[in-house]
């Protein structure tokens, strides 16, 4: 389950910079951002690693 909250964090901020650098998208495209960081997030609190 860790990884696949990794797997899911960086597919997410990898579709976060298509989306600033390609389209214009607007405001919408920086909630992937955010939940791409709340998942690393959860990743790394349940590793207990923080």
């Amino acid at each position: 389950m860790r990884s696949l909250l990794y797997i899911i964090a960086v597919l997410l901020v990898i579709g976060w910079i298509i989306g600033v650098v390609g389209y214009s998208a607007g405001g919408l495209i920086h909630i992937l951002l955010v939940i791409a960081l709340v998942s690393l997030l959860l990743t790394f609190i349940r590793r207990g690693t923080v």
